[in-house]
């Protein structure tokens, strides 16, 4: 399978670290439908609605745990019961972790995994002023999970798994992590087509959650081929991220792979957000 960006690998880690530890000092968002690449807390509220979540929700997390960044609701699909074991996957500063913790109650438990420093420490803030006592979050990388082998009920991620390098790595240690029977609930960006060149190298493009994006048939076979069946497609819509609309992070990208900003639409054209889920089989036989 073709790397979609000849970036590499360590390098495009350290990017991303950097980038989301300077969305979690400033409460801002970079990867969203957005009017500008640093969306303020009001625009956040704003995208939290356009991708699937409600007023209710949306008021109901401590202030600064919406940081705009997601691209649809895994937690409304994932159909999470009382007392169930939650992972999140690029937790960020938290919001669908508090929304999980509500739906699992008291004996259930939520963990959220970020690898930015910066946004851990903010989650644990968060997650202290809202008196969210069977939430923790940990540091880590969805590569190589700090988490027990069939140690957890469900897991959800929110616009994280594109920003990995190692895409087959993610959901093969989610397939570890996960007790014989649990389940997948993922929202995501995926392709129709290839991006050209240019933008798979364009660093903006990557931390804009666009670079590093496979195309749809790709990743549901890296979710198959890690072990996953009933893969289901629950949901998926064109995600423009502002770029028809000539957005500051869409000026910035064009400006760096040095190409009109108008071919950026033919790009946009070619995002869609996803939502999918799967199980893990309750035997150790491939059932697909």
């Amino acid at each position: 399978m073709k790397d979609p960006t000849k970036l590499n690998k360590e390098k495009i880690k350290g990017i991303v670290k950097k980038r989301y530890s300077q969305i979690a000092k400033q409460n801002s968002a970079c990867c969203g439908q957005s009017e500008s690449c640093c969306a303020p807390t009001d625009m956040a509220a704003h995208i939290g609605k356009a991708i699937g979540y409600d007023e209710e929700e949306l008021k109901s997390v401590p202030e600064n745990a919406n940081l705009g960044l997601g691209c649809g609701n895994p937690v409304a699909l994932a159909s999470l019961k009382k007392g169930e074991i939650v992972l999140d996957l690029g937790a960020g500063a938290g919001f669908d972790c508090f929304l999980a913790a509500k739906r699992v109650g008291d004996k259930g438990k939520v963990i959220g995994i970020d690898m930015t420093r910066d946004m851990v420490s903010k989650a644990k803030e968060n997650a202290r002023k809202g008196q969210y006592d069977n939430v923790e979050f940990k540091l880590g990388e969805i590569e190589d999970l700090p988490v027990e082998t069939e140690s957890v009920d469900v897991i959800i991620s929110n616009c994280v798994i594109n920003l990995s390098p190692d895409k087959k790595r993610v959901f093969q240690e989610a397939f570890r992590v996960l007790k014989p029977g649990g389940r997948l609930m993922v929202s995501d960006l995926v392709l129709l087509k290839e991006l050209p060149e240019a933008i798979r190298e364009s660093v903006l493009a990557y931390t804009g959650c666009i670079a590093g994006a496979l195309r749809k048939e790709e990743y549901i076979n890296l979710i198959r081929e890690a072990g996953f069946h009933q893969i289901d497609l629950q949901g998926e819509e064109f995600f423009s991220l502002g770029l028809e609309s000539g957005d500051a992070m869409a000026k910035a990208i064009a400006e760096e792979v040095n190409i009109p900003i108008e071919q950026l639409n033919e790009v946009a054209r070619s995002v869609l957000s996803i939502k999918i889920g799967a199980i893990k089989p309750k035997n150790k036989i491939r059932l697909d």
